[in-house]
């Protein structure tokens, strides 16, 4: 267990699945945690942390939100800044090409991009005059194979990737480096209301034969998090799938 005790850690869309996985992983290895979610976070979410978390709350597609409840943050008293941005809320419309409507792959861009980018760019300014930070924005396997009846989020995924290893070439000569994660199939909401047939179709092409669990893409966070000499690099946490 990495131990990342006196830093302070924001990850976005963390009131559940991957995102909470990610910010208890955190608690536990001694980090201060700022949870994250577009509506309320319920107390209960977080009863199990070693110490109790700071909460923000707004859309991260609203670029004057998201600035406004960043800078009202950086201007508590004792915020010695954010060490480790985790960058995983998102969202999926999925549909056919052909059937897809024009506002449903602008809004998916919208959040999982824009998004990323309008809580990224305030806090990045903040660890440029820091002189260090790690930045891990969660992308997909999607963003890096591709897949029917997502296109608006393949889209979104695949411009992470762009965006983290730009931002990791501009990062870099002041001590922040800036990693992707791309995951697979992973247990959550999604998975469980499919049906046998199609998972069974989905696992026939994961070497590993299982989907994965959140707290396996936690784990890798937290490498990401504490490895000194990684930054521009997209780990694909995904059972073999993309081979």
């Amino acid at each position: 267990m990495m131990d990342f005790t006196n830093q302070t850690v924001l990850i976005t869309g963390s009131s559940r699945g991957i995102g909470l996985a990610i910010a208890k992983a955190f608690d536990a290895a001694g980090a201060h945690v700022i949870l994250h979610a577009r509506s309320e976070i319920k107390p209960n979410i977080y009863a199990d942390f070693k110490q109790k978390p700071q909460i923000l709350q707004f859309d991260i597609a609203d670029a004057e939100a998201a600035e406004a409840s960043l800078k009202a943050l950086y201007k508590q008293d004792n915020f010695a800044g954010v060490d480790v941005l985790v960058n995983n809320a998102g969202i999926t419309k999925d549909q056919l090409a052909m059937a897809m409507a024009p506002n449903d792959f602008a809004e998916v861009v919208n959040v999982n991009l824009n998004g990323t980018f309008n809580v990224t760019q305030p806090i990045f300014k903040k660890m440029i005059r820091q002189k260090h930070g790690a930045i891990i924005n969660l992308s997909s396997v999607v963003g890096l194979m591709g897949n029917m009846g997502q296109i608006n989020y393949a889209a979104s995924k695949a411009g992470i990737i762009g965006l983290t290893k730009s931002l990791a070439k501009e990062g870099a000569r002041r001590g922040i480096r800036v990693n992707a994660i791309a995951p697979g199939m992973i247990v959550s909401d999604m998975t469980s209301v499919l049906s046998e047939e199609t998972q069974a179709k989905i696992l026939e092409n994961i070497p590993l034969s299982r989907f994965g669990e959140a707290n396996e893409i936690a784990e890798a966070a937290l490498f990401l998090a504490g490895s000194a000499y990684i930054t521009g690099q997209t780990l694909s946490i995904d059972g073999g799938l993309y081979i």
